[in-house]
């Protein structure tokens, strides 16, 4: 109790000796001792947060925050968002307009505000990003934007968009989604019908075309991907080059991105079609589909790659983000699941099913192909791998 004390008194203290104005100069004893006590200061103070490189840990004085583990994001913005692009979280615990449960195993949570992610990017021109924020409705972080334009409207000026990996405040994104700009690139004139292959061999060599036409057209298409293949641009997959990682897709040439959203997720282009319709871009889970060339996409990887690696530490953390606790079908009664009832810990030897009777392990649910529902699977070129197929990989 003493030395605790002491400790205390002696914390107090070290604040205001540093603080304390002198008139002479300090001695080199004096100088030496003064940096010892704030080091000793500093080291008190982080002695319950552990960090590494990429994690912050915390040393184990409650059992809550033994096996606590959060990437640290030094970028992030700590204050609140932007209040006109947040709207209030109203929650319903899984229940339809019914009142059934349709989504088990949902209720409570904290308090929330939904932010309003543009996933359209319909506005054009260079847009500054003003700071990165955490987003407690989504897995990856979001970026705040302000249009340059001083004549946007003012609910144009400023948007959210999924920040990209490696974007930070300071940047600069912009959307071609209506097309390349005329006069952006001296020599390029962008056009609904030069798409994919095609843009390649219109600046490639021609028989009928001279050298220095040639040199030209392929200098033109390499200043346009200078300039527009960066992190956060959104183009149209007919500009894309392939091999280029992008996230955000669309999968209709007028809607909103849909596939590629979540934290550290990427996608990849792999083919433009020589029909110039479709691209075939690679996902993440490793299928293979055909999208429309007039689709948009942006360029880069979503951010916050380590959020898979955390770990919550305790249940209530789960309790807050409106997660109920899942029940085991076994733990069941039997009028409620089929692995319920018995005596014991056993589930009578039968196969695993859900609650609703569907197999649930080493069947396919789903019927591809024609036997399942008319062109479900028409645009994968390739399913994601399974099984053995995603060991090997």
């Amino acid at each position: 109790m003493f030395s605790g004390r002491c400790g205390s008194s002696l914390l107090r203290s070290l604040p205001l000796l540093a603080t304390r104005p002198s008139t002479t100069l300090p001695s080199a004893n004096a100088f030496r001792a003064n940096v010892s006590s704030r080091t000793f200061a500093s080291e008190v103070n982080d002695a319950l947060t552990r960090t590494d490189p990429l994690y912050k840990t915390y040393k184990p004085i409650t059992p809550s925050i033994r096996h606590l583990r959060l990437p640290i994001s030094a970028h992030l913005f700590k204050g609140r968002p932007l209040r006109q692009l947040t709207v209030p979280l109203r929650r319903n615990g899984g229940r339809n307009n019914h009142g059934r449960i349709t989504i088990r195993w949902r209720g409570g949570g904290h308090k929330q505000r939904i932010r309003l992610v543009d996933f359209i990017r319909s506005e054009p021109g260079a847009h500054d990003v003003v700071r990165i924020e955490y987003d407690p409705g989504r897995s990856a972080h979001i970026a705040l934007i302000k249009n340059r334009n001083p004549n946007a409207d003012g609910g144009k000026v400023w948007s959210y968009i999924l920040a990209p990996e490696g974007v930070r405040a300071g940047h600069v994104v912009e959307s071609y989604r209506q097309g390349i700009p005329e006069g952006l690139v001296p020599g390029f004139v962008d056009s609904r019908d030069v798409r994919g292959n095609a843009l390649e061999r219109q600046a490639g060599a021609s028989k009928n075309e001279g050298t220095q036409t040639t040199s030209l057209g392929s200098l033109a298409l390499g200043v346009l991907r200078s300039i527009t293949i960066k992190p956060g641009n959104v183009l149209p997959l007919r500009l894309i080059p392939t091999g280029t990682t992008v996230h955000n897709i669309s999968l209709h040439p007028e809607g909103r991105a849909r596939l590629v959203r979540s934290a550290g997720t990427s996608a990849q282009v792999m083919l433009h079609e020589g029909s110039g319709k479709y691209t075939h871009v690679r996902l993440q889970s490793g299928e293979v589909r055909k999208v429309l060339q007039d689709c948009i996409a942006t360029i880069g990887k979503v951010s916050n790659p380590l959020w898979k690696n955390r770990n919550l530490g305790k249940a209530g953390r789960s309790r807050w983000l409106g997660r109920r606790p899942r029940v085991r079908g076994m733990a069941m009664n039997r009028c409620d699941h089929p692995h319920g009832g018995g005596r014991g810990k056993s589930k009578g030897n039968k196969q695993a099913r859900s609650v609703w009777g569907w197999v649930s392990k080493g069947v396919r649910t789903r019927k591809p192909g024609p036997r399942g529902p008319k062109n479900s699977n028409k645009m994968v070129i390739r399913e994601r791998p399974r099984g053995k197929e995603k060991q090997t990989e």
